[in-house]
């Protein structure tokens, strides 16, 4: 493999070095790929088509490790970064052309407490995906009116879903958040804890750092019966 030429924070480019790619890689749980790998061009789709771009590298995370990793590697080699959660992304914004995009989509994972009415959600999981395993316990999230898209995106903006007019946004039944900073620290932002994190992810974007998982309130399903 070659050096690989980059597109930085500023907009220049620049060249990584391949060793120093390949001792990022080693470092992974998860697979980095670049242009001409398997599955990369799979991975840099998302639900627009119309963009079309063309990462350097794209950090298939497998857990909080490899994001930590990711936001590392990028910050001390300047490149322009990109998000990707679910890929349900109208904007384009959870890729980018020449820098390092980093993929929450193979982190699926979700704990549920019935009897808290609490779930803990990874970062690459779609509204679809969350209520297909709230609904055996009966229980339902707030966020989302399409299944597709995915819970990051919706939740760091606000949040609108189907049961909004009784419960609220997704971000108002938010309880805390696992997120990694600029500078690389793994925090849970909630209201006891990094309180004014907490506010700013409520609706604020994905401008404060990766959100690797989210814990909400949920809700029970009420069904109406007809006799």
């Amino acid at each position: 493999m070659a050096d690989l030429h980059v597109t930085t924070s500023t907009g220049d480019q620049a060249v990584l070095a391949e060793a120093k790619v390949e001792e990022f890689r080693l470092g992974l749980r998860g697979e980095l790929l670049r242009a001409g790998d398997e599955g990369y061009d799979a991975a840099r789709t998302v639900f627009n088509t119309m963009i079309d771009r063309h990462p350097g590298l794209m950090v298939r995370c497998a857990g909080a490790a490899d994001i930590i990793s990711a936001v590392n590697f990028a910050r001390d080699n300047k490149l322009l970064t990109a998000v990707r959660g679910a890929g349900h992304n109208v904007a384009g914004s959870a890729v980018c052309d020449g820098g390092m995009v980093i993929d929450l989509s193979q982190m699926k994972g979700v704990w549920i407490d019935p009897a808290k009415r609490t779930v803990r959600a990874e970062a690459g999981l779609t509204w679809g995906e969350l209520n297909n395993d709230l609904q055996a316990f009966g229980l339902a999230a707030t966020g989302g009116f399409i299944s597709t898209t995915g819970i990051g995106g919706l939740t760091l903006g606000g949040g609108l879903g189907w049961l909004v007019r009784k419960y609220g946004l997704a971000c108002d039944n938010l309880l805390s958040v696992d997120i990694v900073t600029a500078d690389g620290q793994f925090l849970k932002a909630s209201p006891t804890q990094n309180q004014d994190l907490f506010w700013g992810v409520r609706g604020g974007g994905g401008n404060l750092g990766v959100v690797s998982s989210f814990e909400f309130q949920v809700h029970p399903v009420e069904c109406l019966r007809v006799s």
